[in-house]
């Protein structure tokens, strides 16, 4: 390896990134280090007010950016969001999927609803996102597709079947997709988070909190930045040979 294709490795430059959830969180970290990478990058999450703040955050880091409303649970969105995203930049070549509904119901007490409201945003919102973005993947050099799962997806626990369960679909289906677009150059891949300080997080009682932190090897939770050098990893030529995985950023916690 050389000096220019060392540098190459994390380089963003001329890359379009489609980040759902992006502008708070997890998701806004990572659009700022894309954008900070050099990407053009396109913020997504329901709320018009919140895109247009965290895309002029963006723009304010120097980056490229737009935000773009979008109802992750419905798909006429989704191929809208992708419209807007072509025709801005003018190609796809990374797809974040980080928007999430948490909801929580007990086994025995779940409604019809909150199972359908769960999945179309943490199942189905990906599925059809991709596939929405699919023949701009495929035209791209670089594509990559990251889910963003849990350790949820491995781990379990009272109340959270609905979010496990889901991001466990989403964890199978990051390796059915990374086995279905690998012949068009497409890698696939999922970070799946342990305990990170978001809105999120900081919603569960303390006691609640504590405990996650605890239950860490680090005994602490993670910041959002935390998140960003995985990403770029699998965003990036840095993980050219990566695809079909699930990269566990928890502190030390599932394997323990």
């Amino acid at each position: 390896m050389d000096r220019a294709a060392f540098d190459r490795l994390f380089d963003m430059t001329d890359r379009t990134v489609i980040v759902t959830g992006g502008t708070r969180g997890i998701g806004l970290a990572l659009a700022e280090g894309f954008a900070l990478a050099g990407a053009r990058v396109v913020v997504a999450s329901r709320k018009p007010d919140a895109c247009e703040q965290a895309a002029a955050h963006l723009r304010d880091l120097g980056g490229q950016a737009l935000g773009v409303p979008t109802h992750l649970g419905e798909v006429d969105a989704l191929e809208a969001l992708v419209s807007r995203t072509v025709d801005e930049f003018g190609g796809i070549d990374v797809v974040v999927n980080n928007a999430a509904n948490a909801l929580a119901q007990p086994l025995g007490q779940m409604t019809p609803e909150a199972l359908a409201k769960s999945h179309e945003v943490n199942v189905r919102g990906p599925v059809f996102l991709v596939q929405a973005a699919l023949p701009y993947l495929k035209a791209s050099p670089h594509a990559a597709v990251i889910n963003m799962v849990s350790v949820g997806a491995f781990n379990f626990s009272a109340m959270t079947s609905i979010y496990s369960s889901n991001k466990a679909a989403l964890m199978s289906l990051t390796r059915s997709m990374a086995a279905d677009f690998a012949s068009s150059g497409i890698r696939v891949n999922a970070i799946a988070p342990g305990p990170v300080d978001t809105d999120m997080m900081r919603n569960n009682p303390q006691e609640a909190i504590d405990a996650m932190a605890n239950s860490t090897l680090m005994k602490r939770l993670a910041s959002p930045d935390e998140m960003v050098g995985t990403a770029l990893l699998l965003a990036s030529d840095a993980g050219s040979y990566i695809t079909g995985t699930v990269m566990i950023v928890d502190g030390g916690g599932t394997p323990r």
